[in-house]
């Protein structure tokens, strides 16, 4: 949880930090690509105006060096077609690309273009005397200076958030330092009052068994001690899936859990299990059908996994409805498998369905104190542990028409470690 609350705070900073970067240089990207057109536009308009060869390059004789500079051609051409003047002589310019521009303002009817191919902006004026004056603009330099400062912004964007990551990565884990010392420090607190706690529970349970064994027990005496023995039975489950949730907690944590990084068969772990709650889901009133793909193996702990399927199935045929079916699914999906359990009972609200993986949190109708009837409330958050310390997710959906189904998501065990086990 604290490896996922550390990549969030990264990536909440990298966001943040990155729109501020992009909104800066694109607004200076734009900004220059405003001025540059400025300057085109000026320079067109200077063309069109006064002596046709009184300028070639704009702004003329700037002592400016920041003053872009761009060459401007400007040529009159009678009706046919033939050149009167120009200033062409000051410009080099291909004369394929001078044709075309001609040719291009003469046929159309705006007053100004753009070919994009050849880098030229064009605007043209009719004179007084039925000429056409064309003003050119070569604005090859314009673009190769809005691409270099594009590619120039984007390197510098890069770079600066791969810097940041590296620096947020490192403060992340100085920031989240005290939560994961106190998230350690609870859990172990869990593991060692849970582990300290089985002795003296079971010799309460042992004490209660010896005295129930006694003849001529008074039959009130008889009901407390019944009782006691219940609770005692009670809260040695408890206690258990406390200690199963420390362990997979400290394994989440990389704090020397128990989880071991096999290769495990998990076709096989969920047809065992399917088979060992055929006569749960009987009892109950229910069926058990499975979709089991072969030979998919995943990568971690076979005695967690088991544990893992088995919570889904027993949580399935707990709240079935008698007389429905419960569906049991294993297929591949891409690099990943999808295990799902589905189940025809109670529909959990959606408030309730973010919360069901949550520890002891049960839905209003599963409150009891029958562990039979409403557990604990651990059991799926065991199982959200298990998947997530194994590289996968857990989660789940409920409805009327599909019914409720809790899927895990894992990753497949690739060939390249396949061989490596050989």
């Amino acid at each position: 949880m604290l490896k996922r609350l550390r990549r969030k705070l990264v990536a909440v900073i990298l966001v943040m930090v990155g729109s501020v970067l992009v909104l800066a240089f694109s607004t200076s990207f734009f900004s220059l690509y405003h001025t540059q057109q400025g300057v085109i536009s000026e320079a067109l308009e200077l063309g069109l105006s006064g002596n046709v060869r009184s300028i070639s390059e704009y702004p003329a004789g700037s002592s400016e060096a920041r003053a872009p500079k761009v060459l401007a051609i400007t040529v009159d051409v009678d009706q046919s077609g033939v050149v009167l003047e120009s200033n062409y002589s000051s410009v080099v310019i291909d004369k394929d690309v001078f044709r075309k521009i001609l040719e291009t303002a003469s046929r159309s009817e705006s007053s100004e273009g753009y070919d994009a191919t050849a880098h030229v902006a064009w605007r043209k004026a009719l004179l007084s005397d039925g000429a056409l004056r064309v003003a050119m603009v070569d604005t090859y330099g314009s673009y190769y200076s809005l691409r270099a400062q594009l590619l120039q912004d984007v390197a510098i964007v890069i770079m600066g958030l791969a810097a940041l990551a590296a620096i947020s990565w490192w403060l992340s884990g100085w920031i989240l330092q005290p939560v994961e010392d106190a998230w350690e420090q609870q859990h172990r607190f869990i593991a060692d009052a849970s582990h300290e706690l089985k002795t003296p529970l079971s010799v309460i349970i042992a004490n209660t068994e010896i005295l129930l064994r006694e003849e001529g027990l008074p039959a009130g005496s008889r009901r407390w001690i019944e009782s006691t023995a219940d609770e005692s039975s009670h809260m040695k489950g408890l206690v258990e899936e406390l200690l199963e949730l420390a362990r997979a907690d400290e394994d989440q944590l990389g704090a020397g859990g128990i989880s071991r990084k096999d290769d495990v068969d998990l076709s096989e772990v969920v047809e065992s299990a399917s088979l060992e709650f055929d006569a749960v889901a009987f009892e109950r009133g229910s069926v058990i059908e499975d979709s089991i793909e072969g030979d998919v193996h995943v990568t971690g702990d076979e005695v967690w996994l088991s544990r893992l399927v088995r919570i889904l199935l027993d949580n399935a045929c707990k709240y079935a409805y008698a007389g429905t079916t419960v569906t049991v699914s294993l297929r591949r999906q891409g690099r990943s498998c999808v295990l799902s359990v589905t189940n025809v009972g109670d529909v959990i609200a959606p408030e309730d369905l973010k919360h069901i993986f949550d520890r002891f949190y049960r839905t209003d109708q599963a409150r009891s104190r029958d562990p039979r009837a409403g557990g604990f409330g651990l059991g799926l958050a065991i199982a959200k542990s298990v998947a997530i310390s194994s590289g996968g997710d857990i989660h789940a959906t409920s409805s009327e028409e599909a019914g409720t189904t809790l899927s895990v998501t894992l990753p497949l065990r690739q060939p390249s470690q396949l061989r490596g086990q050989a």
